[in-house]
């Protein structure tokens, strides 16, 4: 599947320049986004373009994509640049503006870097249809300790729900029994309840 996103991408892009005359950053990024999203959609991830984040210097940057799980919370982000430009020189500028670098992509159309942790993760040409898969899924596998700790919460929750539930009923079905107050609450929520939903 992944290799027929990639393949997909590759002709999109062949198309555009053929038809489109155009090398251009604007003209071209829109099939890597795209690519990008489906990758995203198998993590049951999204990637929205052009939000606005707090960068590591205290000032707004604006990747040109933003990964974000169900949840909302950001699990990595992607910068665009063309093939005209240096991609090394466009990375270190975004650095030297305070991008995150704990999972962002950047490519240029030919190259695709991936920096974690900080650091360079991995690097590849955008036409080995095999090293890309790599890197993309390497890039969305990746969650931060934010993101890890969140999703651990969330399935504790979750198996414990039960148990919740069970307590909750038996702490409800012991006031109705012995609980004046309680009983008394209940027996005025639910004449509220008929008059107002149906009597």
């Amino acid at each position: 599947m992944s290799l027929i996103l990639i393949n997909k991408y590759y002709q999109d892009v062949d198309n555009a320049k053929k038809f489109g005359k155009s090398l251009n950053e604007t003209s071209l990024r829109n099939y890597f986004w795209v690519l990008l999203d489906k990758y995203a959609e198998s993590f049951n991830y999204s990637v929205i373009t052009e939000i606005s984040i707090l960068g590591k210097l205290g000032k707004r940057v604006t990747p040109d994509g933003t990964v974000r799980n169900l949840w909302g919370l950001d699990v990595g982000y992607w910068e665009s640049k063309d093939e005209k430009t240096n991609l090394d020189t466009e990375i270190q500028a975004k650095i030297d503006k305070g991008y995150p670098l704990n999972n962002i992509l950047f490519e240029d159309g030919a190259t695709a870097v991936l920096y974690q942790n900080g650091t360079e993760a991995a690097r590849c040409k955008i036409r080995n249809p095999q090293a890309l898969d790599k890197l993309l899924t390497q890039f969305f596998s990746y969650k931060s300790e934010v993101v890890y700790q969140f999703e651990t919460a969330i399935e504790r929750f979750k198996a414990d729900i039960p148990i919740i539930i069970k307590t909750l009923r038996e702490k409800i079905d012991d006031a109705r029994q012995n609980n004046s107050a309680f009983i008394q609450a209940q027996k005025e929520f639910w004449s509220l309840c008929q008059m107002e939903i149906n009597p």
